[in-house]
């Protein structure tokens, strides 16, 4: 169970201006982010003086030390007035959590030519300075508080704080090593743990195999109805018998290790050894798992597994994600490519009937591996990835098409300039996995990879289309 979204509600003004049109423009935007955004939790600045107003700069300290206690993932400083620029950067600082800046567009003058704001005025002052004091931020356009382009972004900064919040201190398991030839897959579990603060946890295949087995040594365990429930989501009938109680031991047996360890995602050697101890694939069971919301990247592909869980961030809601192998080229539309693997695509993402069937590439031809194909729709692709010290994220948006039938899972996605993105694939430090969402997403991922360290690399849309999106 993921913990609720948490957001600070940083609102200021400056001692000059109206004091009660700020703190009427106040009420109005509390009441309006609670209507955007009624799943989150919202931590406020009641009692710090008889406005919850942020004025002055030891009022800044007093603030961070509240949001810092009670937790917060993100903030948000709308500025009332002119706001006070020194108070927002000090506390965002000591905070350091994704930082929002925005405020109301200013009214006409009054009939006597006074003004009772000069919002955007102040927000030209904050943005100088919070970057002397070194604060990344985000920031939507000055506009009235029923504008879409407030309600967009809005939203896009949450789901971008969710991703933060999600990969920041993440712990992944690694099931097994890569397999033998997969140099493609090979990470650097230091740089992970001391840039990103992002453990891997191990368990050595033998292992879970031996915990698997002793849930099938009793006889009324729970991998029976978990095989009853199985057997409702696909059909099994071309596998051997045994095989859908044997799928339901090892999920199960990985449900318990994740739930002990408190995993967000993992990633498993899903060939060769476990059709040689179980003889079964686990492509159905990463499907399941991925479906549940627990990403199960194969080949021991841990940044995969990390790329699954940032895409499955970019909503509050958490979304079925897929990792795709990128494969061939579409035979009649050069800007489209197949997305295909083994079996992981969740069973909520097909289209038409799903059947589990034996590998047909492994010479084992153990069963396992689903047969399906993913529904139509706008998609958006990812890959987290990095060598010699430089981590970036691989970004871009398509639509599934229609295209030749393949065994496994599958779908061709078409995109706005493929060449494009196979150069970027080829030339970065990425590889043959990509995992993807149904929804836009490159939004929100432009403005995540502000907070993560981590340089954004969009593919199509490029990002100046992007960042126009978030200003219209």
């Amino acid at each position: 169970m993921r913990e609720k979204f948490k957001l600070g509600f940083l609102p200021t003004r400056r001692v000059f201006f109206s004091k009660e049109e700020s703190n009427r423009e106040k009420a109005l935007i509390a009441e309006k982010i609670r209507l955007l955004a009624p799943e989150i939790e919202i931590v406020g600045l009641e009692n710090l003086n008889e406005e919850a107003l942020l004025i002055t700069e030891r009022e800044a300290l007093e603030a961070a030390r509240r949001f810092r206690t009670a937790e917060v993932d993100a903030v948000f400083a709308p500025h009332c007035n002119f706001g006070s620029e020194g108070a927002v950067a000090l506390a965002a600082r000591e905070i350091g959590r994704p930082l929002l800046l925005w405020g109301p567009r200013d009214a006409a003058p009054e009939a006597d030519g006074s003004r009772l704001r000069d919002t955007q005025c102040g927000l030209f002052a904050t943005g100088k300075v919070l970057r002397r004091f070194g604060v990344p931020f985000t920031y939507i356009v000055n506009s009235s508080l029923d504008d879409p382009v407030f309600e967009r972004g809005f939203l896009n900064f949450l789901a971008a704080a969710n991703v933060v919040k999600q990969f920041r201190g993440a712990r992944i398991g690694q099931i097994g090593t890569r397999p033998r030839d997969f140099y493609s897959v090979i990470v650097n579990e230091s740089e992970l743990l001391e840039r990103f603060g992002i453990q891997t946890i191990p368990l050595d295949l033998s292992a879970l195999v031996r915990s698997a087995k002793k849930l099938l040594a009793d006889p009324r365990g729970a991998w029976r109805a978990e095989a009853e429930r199985f057997r409702g989501i696909a059909d099994f009938s071309a596998c051997a018998d045994g095989t859908v109680e044997q799928l339901a031991a090892l999920k199960l047996a990985i449900d318990a290790w994740r739930n002990e360890e408190e995993l967000a995602a993992a990633a498993i050697q899903c060939w060769d050894s476990l059709q040689e101890e179980m003889g079964i694939c686990s492509c159905f069971v990463n499907a399941v798992l991925a479906g549940e919301g627990f990403p199960l990247a194969c080949e021991a592909d841990i940044h995969g597994a990390i790329s699954s869980l940032l895409l499955q961030s970019a909503t509050l809601t958490p979304q079925p994600t897929f990792l795709a192998d990128l494969t061939i080229r579409h035979p009649e539309n050069d800007n489209a490519e197949l997305l295909w693997h083994c079996g992981p695509f969740p069973p909520e993402l097909a289209a038409g009937e799903r059947r589990v069937d034996r590998h047909f590439v492994l010479p084992s031809h153990a069963p396992g591996v689903c047969s399906w194909k993913l529904r139509g729709g706008d998609v958006s692709l990812i890959r987290f990835d990095g060598i010699g010290g430089e981590y970036s994220l691989f970004c871009g948006e398509g639509r599934m098409i229609d295209g030749p039938f393949n065994q496994g899972t599958y779908g061709y996605v078409e995109v706005e300039d493929w060449p494009l993105w196979e150069e970027k694939l080829v030339r970065g430090p990425y590889i043959h996995h990509i995992a993807g969402a149904y929804g836009s997403c490159a939004t929100v991922f432009a403005e995540a990879c502000r907070y993560l360290s981590v340089a954004f690399d969009p593919a199509t849309p490029d990002l100046a289309t992007i960042e126009s999106r978030m200003r219209r």
